[in-house]
């Protein structure tokens, strides 16, 4: 399923039109990327949660040379499924 399907889901299960749920998902995304960038988490019971994980600077290989170099720090986004979503799948 892309975007596009998925508003057009929401649109039917919600009785909104397709511009009206294009916003209540974007909206839905967007909250969820400004509370990651301030370090927040983000749990949707029964759903699951958002959060960031923090990687720490390493060193690796270049693949074509072989030569050592360093990777830096960064911030993943990280999504762990809740019970209820886990037990819908399976």
């Amino acid at each position: 399923m892309n975007k596009q399907e998925l508003i057009g889901e929401v649109a039917d299960a919600s009785g909104l039109s397709k511009g009206d749920a294009s916003k209540a998902v974007e909206a839905v995304f967007g909250a969820i990327s400004t509370a990651l960038t301030k370090g927040d988490e983000v749990r949707l019971v029964g759903f699951g949660t958002f959060s960031v994980s923090k990687r720490k600077a390493s060193t690796g290989r270049n693949p074509r040379t072989g030569e050592p170099m360093t990777i830096k720090a960064s911030s993943q986004p990280k999504f762990k499924a809740g019970k209820v979503l886990k037990d819908s799948v399976n």
